[in-house]
């Protein structure tokens, strides 16, 4: 499995954690390379955008919070980006929403909840049946690109 990683300065520590606990999996790190202050949207359009070109199925990005990393993610098409800070959080983005994206807080998250948080995420699969039918209704929001109540 290869997953596409990127943060900003504030998830780059945590990112550098997640890699090095993680020696099973093969990352691609789309940066940042130090912490250097920078543009999380940056980092996170360079993952989702290989999802979204069908290179990777899967990414991780971090910020400081994972506020604004989860906000830019998810507004690329095809992106399901889940901002999770518990394992249960993690599992049910999987199962339920097929979440593509994980969203981590390098500044908000222990590292060693952040790996129990990657492991379930990397370890859940989508359920489909009544969830799909969910999705496929953000999926018709995604092409219309309109947002109404």
């Amino acid at each position: 499995m290869k997953i596409g990683i990127g943060s900003d300065h504030g998830g780059f520590s945590l990112k550098g954690a997640i890699i090095n606990h993680f020696t099973e999996i093969s990352f691609d790190d789309m940066g940042t390379y130090d912490q250097e202050p920078c543009d999380y949207p940056d980092y996170v359009s360079i993952v989702c955008s290989k999802i979204q070109k069908g290179n990777l199925e899967y990414g991780i990005v971090i910020c400081g919070s994972g506020i604004g990393a989860s906000i830019a993610a998810n507004k690329i098409n095809g992106i399901r980006a889940a901002l999770c800070c518990n394992e249960y959080m993690a599992e049910m983005s999987r199962r339920h929403n097929n979440a593509n994206v994980l969203v981590l807080g390098g500044r908000v998250l222990a590292d060693e909840l952040s790996f129990k948080i990657v492991e379930r995420w990397i370890n859940s699969s989508y359920e489909k049946g009544r969830h799909q039918r969910r999705l496929d209704k953000i999926h018709e929001i995604e092409k219309s690109q309109k947002y109404s109540a």
